[in-house]
């Protein structure tokens, strides 16, 4: 099994969180109040990766993000065993704040939220939208969870834990059993993994339906918490990622030991790596994640080899994302596709040298977004002009002839 796996012989001898029968009984709690999400095949993805790949669009939930299911399976249970909690409080930012905001509403259940001080007032409004009261607390995750777990103690209050809760486990495993369902013949899975309740809960799912099935976690680089545990590494931890869903300092106990035992391997990719899944899933798939919702994606992207000729089921875990990230981050990948370009031109600085430029980029079929006429902040000459654009093109060879073009005209152009 896992390279991991084979050092914690302890964690393997021990009962597991979960079982799939657990599984099973989450999927009947939550059968009709969440959507069995399409599980559908991308052929252009798959061209290009050389792997067939399954896309499981979880961003598609109401609150577009698979947190609904493990935070819904929690609520249920806790109804179910009979005694009514006078209420339920978690501590998320995001996705999690959501899903159990939403479905506190929707089953009669008051709903705290503990979120650190700076969240950005959409998400702290969206979750109010839920019929949540949100409380703000400390500068990051940690102290609005310690914060959370105070207020619980204080007003008898259920705390929800957002992935080291073996009821949330098995909820989120429920993604497990519909993506199996729907392809039995998967080779391998790629998940997302932050605190690993996702991967646990489908790992559990994948180990009982289809014991071969290689299971393989993807964190970012920025947030190795997992990966450190898992593999014994030490690589540093980055102060934030585009990847915020998947922003765990520390891993769960119970996430922990599950995939120690059942999980094949784990991978970090970079914040380009999925920059570029976001914007393929996007201009490809017409469909929009967020950061952790394009990591497995992006681990395809970054070892294809590894994939060839596969059968990979993904899971597009969120679709959150901030409408200016998601701006700056397409106009990164423009220009990583040779789609926009700042080009830097010297010439003399004599009347008519503006429009003749402009109008080389005209003939190229190139087209400018942005122009700067710089004379004083220059190391050229004084009769001298440098000329910055912001062009639109093609692709990195429609950039090259442009270059050519201008350089034929006794332009010194170049990009940079």
């Amino acid at each position: 099994m896992a390279a991991g796996a084979g050092a914690t012989a302890g964690a393997c001898q021990a009962a597991p969180a979960i079982t799939y029968a657990d599984i099973e009984a989450a999927a009947a709690r939550v059968a009709g109040q969440v959507l069995d999400t399409p599980f559908v095949e991308s052929l252009t993805l798959g061209q290009i990766v050389g792997a067939r790949i399954f896309l499981k669009f979880e961003n598609l939930q109401f609150t577009a993000s698979f947190k609904e299911r493990g935070a819904l399976n929690k609520l249920v249970a806790l109804l179910d065993s009979g005694a009514r909690p006078k209420g339920v409080i978690a501590a998320s930012a995001g996705n999690h704040a959501q899903g159990v905001a939403h479905h506190a509403q929707r089953l009669g259940l008051h709903a705290v939220i503990v979120m650190p001080q700076h969240t950005p007032m959409v998400k702290v409004e969206r979750t109010k939208g839920f019929g949540a009261e949100v409380v703000l607390h400390g500068a990051n995750f940690d102290e609005a969870r310690d914060h959370a777990l105070a207020l619980a103690a204080r007003d008898g209050l259920t705390f929800v834990h957002p992935f080291d809760d073996a009821l949330v486990m098995a909820g989120q495993g429920t993604l497990g059993i519909e993506m199996l369902r729907a392809r039995p013949d998967l080779d391998v899975l790629v998940i997302a993994v932050g605190g690993g309740g996702l991967i646990s809960g489908i790992a559990t799912a994948a180990r009982h339906l289809k014991p071969g099935l290689e299971v393989i976690g993807v964190q970012t680089a920025r947030f190795p918490a997992m990966v450190n545990a898992f593999k014994g590494t030490h690589h540093a931890q980055g102060a934030s990622t585009i990847a915020e869903g998947i922003a765990v300092g520390q891993p769960g106990q119970l996430t922990q030991a599950t995939v120690k035992r059942l999980v094949d391997d784990l991978v970090l990719v970079e914040e380009g790596d999925i920059e570029q899944a976001i914007v393929m899933l996007l201009e490809i798939e017409k469909t929009l994640v967020e950061g952790a919702g394009a990591a497995g994606l992006a681990a395809l992207l970054k070892t294809p080899e590894r994939f060839a000729g596969k059968r990979v089921g993904l899971v597009l875990c969120g679709g959150n994302i901030d409408p200016l990230l998601l701006a700056a981050i397409i106009e990164r990948g423009m220009v990583r596709a040779g789609r926009l370009a700042r080009i830097r031109i010297a010439a003399r600085d004599t009347p008519g040298v503006l429009a003749r430029i402009t109008a080389i980029v005209a003939e190229v079929g190139a087209n400018i977004d942005e122009v700067h006429h710089q004379r004083a902040f220059s190391t050229l000459s004084a009769q001298n002009v440098e000329v910055e654009l912001v062009v639109q093109t093609r692709n990195p060879e429609h950039v090259r002839e442009l270059i050519a073009r201008l350089s034929a005209a006794g332009f010194d152009a170049s990009v940079y």
